[in-house]
C-alpha cells in the first residue's frame, strides 16, 4: 500500500467529504466519546460552511475503560444498573450491558483501579468479588453468553473473589455459559512476566507484596491444576486483570481475544470504513512502539484501505515508527512544554485536541 505523506489533498476544493473518528480513551483523562467529540469540534471550527464534511464518530475500547459504552453505542442493547461491591468491598452502583443474548461485562465497573483512592490501593486486599456479582446478576436473568473486558483492575487476586461471590453456582456457570475475554494483555499468571511482577506495582504493591502475590498465584494455580487435570496459568492472557484472566481460562474455559479486534468485529468496521470515507482519525492517550503491537490504533490501521489515516494522540514517543507503519499523519496534541499533570486535566486536554486539529487543517 502506497501511503505518501503528501499533506491534505482537498476533494473538490472543499475538503474531505466524509471523516470517521474512532479514538480510544485518553486514559485517566477523557473517554473515547470525549476525545472523538473534541476532534469533531476542531473539524467543525476549521470548516463551518455548508460544505462541511460528514463526520462519523465511533466509540472505541481495547477491553479496558469505556468498553461497555463502546459496545452499547455501536449495538442496540440494554444497560443494567445494579448494586455491587468495589475492590475494597464497599457498596457502589455498577453497570453492565445486554446485547441480544450476551452480557457485556466491564470488570472496571466494580474492580476498577479508578474507583480506589491512591492512598487506599492495596492489591493484597483488593478483591474481584464485585465481578462475580455482575456475572451472577446476568446469569439469574437468563444470560448464558458473556464478553468480559479485563482492563483497569485494582486487583491481583487471581479471580478468587469472583469465584467466592458465585458460591457453588460457579459449577453451573462452567457447564452452561461461554465467556470471551477482551484484553490485549498476553502475560502469563506467574513469574517475571506475570500478573504480580508486571502489574501489581501500578496498583500499590511494593517489592515484598509483589513476591507474596506471585507466590499466592502460583499456589492457587497448582491447586486448580490438580483439581481440573490441566493448567492454564501459562496461557496468553492468564495474567490479565491481576489473574482474573486465569480464573476465566481455567475455571470457565474462556476464549481470549484482543479487545480492539473484538469490538471492531462486532461493529462491522469494514462496512463503515468503506462507505465513501476519505479520512479516518484514530488515537490514544500515548502512542509508542507498543501501539504497533495490536493496540487499537494499529487495529484500525489494518482495516483501512484507500482512506487517509491520522493518528491523533495525547503524547507520541516514536513518530517515525508510526509513519513507517502506515499512518499518514501523526499528531501529538499536548505541547512539549506542558507539564503532565496540567495536560491530564480534561478541559485542558480537550482544548489541546481542538487546537491541534485546527492547526493540522491549516497546514
Amino acid at each position: 500500500m502506497d501511503r505518501k505523506n503528501d499533506g491534505l489533498r482537498l476533494m473538490d476544493g472543499a475538503g474531505y467529504k466524509k471523516i470517521i473518528i474512532a479514538c480510544d480513551s485518553y486514559k485517566g483523562c477523557l473517554s473515547s466519546r470525549e476525545v472523538n467529540e473534541a476532534i469533531a469540534s476542531g473539524l467543525k471550527e476549521w470548516n463551518a460552511d455548508d460544505a462541511s464534511p460528514e463526520i462519523i464518530t465511533l466509540e472505541m475500547s481495547d477491553g479496558g475503560e469505556g468498553m461497555l459504552d463502546a459496545f452499547l453505542s455501536a449495538m442496540k442493547g440494554e444497560r443494567v444498573r445494579i448494586h455491587a461491591h468495589d475492590a475494597l468491598m464497599r457498596w457502589i452502583e455498577a453497570e453492565y450491558g445486554i446485547v441480544d443474548d450476551t452480557a457485556i461485562i466491564e470488570i472496571a465497573q466494580t474492580a476498577g483501579l479508578a474507583l480506589i483512592e491512591p492512598e487506599q490501593r492495596n492489591p493484597m486486599k483488593a478483591t474481584s468479588w464485585g465481578v462475580g456479582e455482575m456475572i451472577m446478576n446476568a446469569y439469574r436473568r437468563g444470560v448464558r453468553r458473556f464478553i468480559v473486558g479485563l482492563g483497569g483492575s485494582a486487583t491481583s487476586d487471581c479471580g478468587i473473589g469472583m469465584l467466592k461471590a458465585m458460591g457453588d453456582d460457579w459449577k453451573k456457570i462452567r457447564q452452561e455459559c461461554s465467556f470471551v475475554l477482551a484484553s490485549d494483555v498476553t502475560n502469563p499468571l506467574c513469574g517475571e512476566n506475570g500478573a504480580a511482577h508486571v502489574f501489581a506495582p501500578q496498583k500499590g504493591a511494593d517489592a515484598k507484596m509483589v513476591q507474596m502475590l506471585d507466590d499466592r498465584a502460583r499456589k492457587f494455580a497448582e491447586v486448580s491444576a490438580k483439581h481440573f487435570g490441566y493448567d492454564r496459568s501459562e496461557a496468553p492472557g492468564a495474567g490479565a486483570a491481576g489473574g482474573l484472566g486465569y480464573a476465566f481460562l481455567q475455571y470457565f474455559n474462556a476464549e481470549a481475544r484482543p479487545g480492539a479486534e473484538l469490538l471492531l468485529e462486532k461493529i462491522e468496521v469494514d462496512v463503515l470504513l468503506i462507505q465513501d470515507a476519505d479520512l479516518v482519525i484514530t488515537g490514544e492517550g500515548h502512542s509508542d512502539r507498543q501501539t504497533l503491537m495490536g493496540k487499537l490504533p494499529q487495529r484500525i490501521l489494518e482495516h483501512v484501505t484507500n482512506q487517509k489515516i491520522w493518528l491523533v494522540s495525547g503524547g507520541v514517543s516514536d513518530r517515525k515508527a508510526m509513519l513507517d507503519a502506515g499512518f499518514d499523519r501523526v499528531v501529538q496534541v499536548t505541547p512539549e512544554e506542558m507539564p503532565l499533570d496540567e495536560a491530564m486535566k480534561p478541559e485542558v486536554a480537550r482544548n489541546n485536541i481542538i487546537k491541534a486539529i485546527r492547526e493540522q487543517f491549516a497546514l
